[in-house]
């Protein structure tokens, strides 16, 4: 449900269709998004999707493990496609989707990612403009309850893309990517596994090496402790405000189920079409975020905020503000737009995806071996074929 308030309040998106396999999903999105005599269309099956003339654009948000199949099925269909991170588990599933896109001639674009959230593409702006010198140490850090939401059992099996390298890392990995302005020279991380009832990495930490020269520390727990929307104004990930007084909430919540099942219908609980969920259409307090970052330059740390960018510079301190978002996660759908409309290259391309998805291996396999792992350009080079 993350980008449907986003579809549904973007005024250069129609919502005419919509795919799943849940009848009471189906009749919520025909319900609500049939007006004045237009019907929206809901579809058991992706192939019936497929075939409805009025779809240009598919957003594919299935499970991380269907994603290559899916993108496949609307490549096919001519349809240009928003496919959610991670791309894909195996990097030859992205250079396969990449490859299909290019020879059915559609762009595929790979988000949401946090790398599209308006405080960090205007950091990044800031940092291009020469005005502070270059980027040369980032740092950023992000702690969440992001382990004890409601999970299905696949969720907590990093071989099928669970845990928190595939599903956060590859936002961190994308926003520290766009600000160092450069590909990922080398990693070397460590993984956490903190809880023997979530079998899974839950934490992180890795340390890169830029090909221009730029460094980065990255952190992330998932332990539902310390909770980094602290350091935000208490600004959550999503733009809305947050009430501290609820601490440990996600943990509670999880201690009343005792088995996988449970803990799966827990969820589907919070899935739209169900105990009332529709499509927010308010406008959040604030713009969305992936914690703490802090870039230092050789002018001046850059700091994106929830608000604005705040700069420290050599004499003073300041705000670069933002205006307040009126559709949240609105810089997805520009991006797809401006490529599909007006042939603009795509940030998040099938190859920026790629290379994203390397780093989170890379992760993985640093944290297995002990030892640093080289990047550099093949990353993207490999996503070429």
């Amino acid at each position: 449900m993350l980008m449907l308030p986003t579809f549904a309040q973007h005024p250069l998106v129609r919502l005419v269709a919509a795919t799943d396999p849940r009848p009471e999903a189906r009749s919520r999105f025909v319900e609500e998004f049939s007006s004045n005599g237009f019907a929206a269309k809901a579809y058991d099956t992706l192939d019936g999707l497929l075939a409805d003339e009025a779809v240009e654009a598919v957003y594919v948000a299935s499970p991380h493990q269907f994603h290559v199949a899916h993108v496949r099925s609307a490549a096919a269909a001519g349809k240009h496609i928003l496919v959610e991170k991670p791309m894909a588990l195996r990097l030859e599933d992205c250079r396969a989707m990449i490859d299909v896109a290019a020879e059915a001639g559609i762009h595929l674009a790979v988000g949401h990612s946090h790398s599209f959230d308006l405080p960090y593409l205007r950091t990044a702006e800031l940092i291009r403009s020469g005005r502070f010198g270059r980027p040369r140490l980032i740092v950023g850090s992000n702690y969440t309850d992001f382990l004890y939401r409601p999970r299905r059992p696949e969720e907590l099996d990093t071989a099928q893309g669970g845990g928190v390298v595939f599903s956060q890392a590859a936002h961190q990995l994308d926003v520290v990517r766009l600000l160092a302005g450069a590909e990922i020279e080398s990693l070397r991380a460590v993984t956490a596994r903190l809880d023997p009832a979530r079998p899974t990495e839950g934490a992180y930490q890795a340390l890169l090496l830029f090909e221009n020269g730029a460094s980065a520390t990255l952190t992330y727990s998932g332990y539902g402790r310390y909770d980094t929307d602290e350091q935000l104004g208490w600004f959550g990930e999503l733009g809305q405000r947050r009430d501290p007084s609820q601490y440990g909430a996600a943990r509670r919540a999880l201690a009343q189920v005792s088995t996988p099942a449970e803990e799966a219908a827990l969820k589907e609980k919070r899935a739209y079409g169900t105990s009332g969920n529709v499509a927010g259409r308010t406008a959040p307090a604030a713009h969305n975020h992936f914690g703490h970052f802090l870039v230092s330059c050789d002018e001046a740390d850059l700091r994106p905020m929830a608000d604005g960018v705040r700069v420290y510079a050599n004499d003073r301190e300041w705000l670069d503000p933002l205006p307040a978002p009126a559709v949240p996660r609105a810089e997805v759908v520009d991006e797809l737009h401006a490529a599909v409309r007006f042939g603009v290259p795509l940030l998040h391309s099938g190859e920026w995806g790629t290379a994203t998805l390397a780093a989170c291996l890379a992760i993985l396999e640093s944290a297995a071996t002990g030892r640093e792992v080289r990047l550099g350009s093949q990353s993207t080079a490999s996503a070429r074929g």
